[in-house]
């Protein structure tokens, strides 16, 4: 049954933003059933606006709550386009969590995944404070770099292709921060936590793409040039703006941010006759000014009808290029090429159907599949709940996207079982 939305009666405002919450264990993707959740006004505890309960999938139903009008998203302004709320989680089993300010934009819906650590387990999840946007609050502007980094006797290209890593270990701090705590967070997840802080989700679809490219092609020069490991540093990445792009962790996403970067996590920048992705500077192109892209203005351009590479040539060139990495880290099988759908059949199938037999262990609204390799009415039934379980398009059709995301949830439950 697809999510209810639900409408939160805290205030006037005829604009809102849609909210779901999303839990699972810190073990690794196993859903939390049962569990409480209460939703109330940052910077005022007593002001309960939604009491919610967690599904078999370990998610809550969609509840639409107050917003600022879009249009404080889609200029520079002094006003804050977003609304902020607290949530609180209790699960039993399960170490309570408190995640505080959490954003909401007018016209998208947020998702707002939560990891809960068992009681049995050492240590406790400490609450969770999400800090102003980028392109709301202060933060240091970027040290300019070099896009190319030197490939000559430097020893500090050791990777030999560009392969999309399964975790990238983010820095919650500058570099020579030794206090900071590092985080191993899949590529793709990081990915989307850092488009949702540095651009807004109510901006073009082109304009969201653009910059998503940028962020990407950023990272993997970081991942592909090892630049901080060549440093003595034992961390891919940092979540300073000063010297990367900004991380938060336990932050919300946005459902349509999260659904680009499942579309295109396999691409990145290029440049002819360069083999590592190139470092794409970027900068809000208010506060601050950068020889690379500028978020607002890719917002104006997208808003002018430029397409996604339209903005990746007028702010880098008309030499810069959309490539795709040699391989994806942490896939049992590569995506066959074209979508699997009714009428399909062979091996892929086979092995789409029995993956989705192992994650429906865990996440039992998915119906059982019988495992022929032939992709009939009953597949595309569990793909559809798949889908909208894990925030794809229900279609019904294993695409790009929806193949990986099966491949992803297979490989985590079926760590979970291994033997220790």
């Amino acid at each position: 049954m697809a999510n209810k939305l639900h409408a939160a009666q805290t205030s006037d405002s005829p604009y809102a933003g849609g909210l779901k919450i999303s839990l699972t264990s810190s073990l690794g993707p196993l859903p939390i059933k049962g569990a409480s959740v209460t939703i109330s006004l940052t910077g005022d505890p007593d002001s309960v606006v939604e009491t919610l309960t967690t599904d078999e999938s370990g998610q809550t139903d969609t509840v639409e709550l107050p917003a600022p009008p879009v249009d404080y998203s889609l200029t520079p302004t002094d006003q804050q386009p977003y609304s902020e709320y607290n949530i609180s989680v209790e699960a039993s089993g399960f170490e309570p969590v408190l995640v505080s300010g959490t954003q909401i934009l007018a016209d998208v819906t947020a998702v707002q995944p939560i990891s809960l650590i068992p009681e049995e387990r050492p240590g406790r999840e400490e609450d969770i404070i999400i800090p102003a946007h980028t392109l709301f609050g202060i933060f240091p502007p970027k040290i300019p770099e070099a896009e190319i980094k030197p490939v000559d006797e430097t020893g500090e290209i050791v990777l030999s292709r560009v392969v999309i890593p399964e975790f990238v270990i983010v820095h919650d701090g500058v570099p020579s921060d030794s206090t900071a705590p590092n985080y191993y967070v899949r590529y793709t997840d990081y990915i989307k936590n850092v488009a949702s802080s540095e651009i807004y989700a109510t901006w073009p679809e082109s304009t969201i793409y653009a910059n998503i490219l940028a962020i990407m092609s950023f990272t993997l020069n970081r991942v592909y040039t090892e630049w901080y490991r060549n440093q003595g540093y034992n961390f891919t990445i940092t979540s300073s703006t000063a010297f990367d792009q900004k991380w938060v962790y336990g932050r919300n996403i946005f459902e349509n941010i999260s659904f680009l970067v499942d579309t295109i996590f396999s691409n990145y920048l290029s440049r002819p006759g360069v083999r590592q992705p190139i470092l794409t500077s970027y900068c809000d192109g208010r506060r601050v000014s950068c020889r690379g892209l500028s978020q607002w203005g890719s917002m104006y351009l997208g808003e002018e009808g430029y397409d996604a590479i339209d903005i990746i040539h007028y702010y880098y060139g008309s030499d810069m290029y959309i490539n795709s990495a040699d391989a994806i880290s942490g896939v049992p099988s590569s995506w066959p090429g074209y979508d699997l759908t009714i009428g399909s059949s062979g091996a892929k199938v086979l092995q789409m159907q029995e993956q989705l037999n192992r994650i429906r262990q865990n996440y039992p609204a998915i119906p059982y599949i019988t495992p022929d390799g032939i992709f009939g009415q009953q597949t595309a039934a569990a793909v559809r709940v798949f889908q909208r379980v894990f925030g794809l398009p229900r279609t019904g059709v294993v695409d790009f996207p929806t193949w990986y995301e099966i491949s992803r949830i297979y490989v985590g439950v079926s760590r979970i079982a291994e033997p220790s």
